[in-house]
């Protein structure tokens, strides 16, 4: 059985993760990085159908690892794009899934952002 303790007196206790709850030492958690402007931003764009049942993914990778920006990327190219997605935070880097073949709709919208990083 698990048994958690009710009371300690450690200090360590106090230093635990919010989201997983260890010990900030042990924690597995991914940390998360700020969103910078889109200039600074060098995404991967390719295509991807093996491990998912002969269907075409897009994956857009090499984003930084921000939960909030990476929600919003995938919620614009989604309403862009006219499809289904999903956004993931991997250990080094953020990754957006978007379903189809959509390489030069994405590759048109991050190069818009980019220009209008630049114009600012």
């Amino acid at each position: 059985m698990n048994y958690r303790p009710v009371y300690s007196s450690d200090p360590r206790d106090r230093l635990n993760c919010a989201k997983c709850g260890r010990l900030r030492d042990e924690c597995k958690c991914v940390k998360e990085s700020s969103a910078k402007s889109w200039s600074d931003i060098k995404a991967k764009i390719q295509l991807e159908k093996s491990g998912r049942g002969g269907k075409l993914v897009t994956v857009i990778s090499r984003l930084p690892k921000n939960t909030a920006f990476l929600e919003a990327l995938a919620k614009e190219l989604k309403q862009k794009c006219g499809c289904g997605g999903t956004s993931k935070l991997l250990d080094d880097e953020g990754v957006v899934e978007l379903q189809g073949d959509l390489r030069e709709k994405v590759l048109a919208f991050i190069t818009a952002k980019k220009e209008a990083s630049k114009q600012k």
